[in-house]
């Protein structure tokens, strides 16, 4: 045989040469649950290794993180149901502990990149992510409530806003928003294709964000639908997004690269807590490596075309590289080497936003 394609596997050196995908802790986001409690640290049952932390907790864990050359996080609030109403008006009070705790991190560590979510489900008594009025969700009424939401969350100092709704047009309203309050550089980053999934279970519970009466298909994607992303990403880009994202992320890898191979706009993907409790799930049981799939699943993600990563394996991946337990070729050549800590993240970094 004049071709043989194994020659080019037959050893580690070989196999780095020719590797086409690279995935290192700069790709990735780790999401952190914040509550009220100011020392609480207390256990997601549904997704072993993860928290709701209170403030001082979260800068601890954000200064490990940071340790192991983590710097980019997605914060989400654990809301308590006395602070809850229809408006979802707690979501942009003075007194939101989201935002006094997101403020503290980014004062502590102005190095970090700190990722907000927009919506109105943590603090909607109704659990949904836009307004409900006789059983419907209301876009358009829904958009001033997440505009104010924007601000809020750009004066605390988060840098890229995750508005999580799907509600029609709502990207526009923010940009318009922020850049009136003068938060211009603030930037945007677009759940484009989120998809009505039986893959956010662990996360509703850590929030306690079900919600209260039917459910999220009338906004959220069908996941029998790919074509139907461009018509979200041609949307959200024109309204001014920063980043698309595609939730959930396993079971949407075609979604990822179509959107990869068809926009200029860095992709974000999100490898949901149901896709991450499996893995933990099955190596529980003894039926696979977690050390192993983890590195597998997070490459796979890279190669379909995610430049951003949001796991919960965040930083059960960045001790394996500092460990020196990833096989040579899946790391970053050394010529693209960084400091641990930097002023801004590498995907921030390689784009114009």
């Amino acid at each position: 045989m004049l071709k043989r394609p194994r020659r080019n596997r037959r050893n580690a050196a070989i196999r780095g040469m020719i590797q086409e995908t690279h995935l290192s802790t700069e790709h990735l986001v780790q999401p952190l649950f914040l509550v009220s409690k100011e020392n609480s640290r207390e256990p997601v049952k549904a997704l072993p290794n993860t928290y709701r932390l209170g403030i001082k907790e979260t800068l601890k864990e954000v200064e490990d993180s940071l340790n192991l050359g983590i710097t980019n996080f997605i914060l989400f609030p654990v809301v308590p149901d006395q602070y809850k109403d229809k408006f979802a008006t707690y979501g942009y009070d003075e007194d939101n502990f989201y935002l006094k705790i997101a403020a503290e991190v980014k004062r502590r560590f102005p190095e970090t990149c700190l990722i907000s979510d927009v919506a109105m489900d943590p603090y909607s008594t109704d659990g949904h992510d836009g307004l409900v009025r006789d059983g419907k969700i209301i876009n358009d009424e829904t958009l001033p409530i997440l505009a104010k939401m924007a601000v809020a969350q750009a004066a605390a100092g988060f840098d890229l806003l995750g508005p999580s709704d799907m509600m029609d047009g709502r990207v526009g309203y923010m940009r318009e928003a922020l850049d009136a309050a003068g938060y211009m550089d603030t930037g945007i980053m677009a759940y484009t294709a989120k998809y009505a999934s039986a893959f956010y279970g662990p996360f509703r519970h850590a929030l306690d964000s079900a919600p209260r009466g039917g459910d999220k298909k009338t906004y959220q994607m069908d996941p029998a639908n790919q074509r139907e992303a461009l018509i979200e990403a041609a949307l959200d880009i024109d309204e001014g997004a920063d980043f698309i994202m595609v939730k959930p992320a396993l079971n949407y890898l075609d979604v990822i690269s179509l959107l990869k191979n068809n926009t200029e706009t860095p992709v974000a993907s999100y490898h949901v807590s149901g896709e991450c409790a499996m893995l933990i799930a099955a190596a529980e049981k003894g039926w696979l490596d977690l050390d192993q799939a983890v590195q597998e699943t997070l490459l796979c993600l890279r190669r379909a075309g995610s430049d951003v990563i949001i796991t919960y394996f965040t930083k059960h991946y960045a001790r394996l590289m500092k460990q020196g337990h990833l096989p040579e070729e899946h790391k970053e050549p050394k010529t693209h080497a960084r400091s641990k800590r930097t002023s801004m993240p590498a995907f921030i970094k390689d784009y114009k936003i």
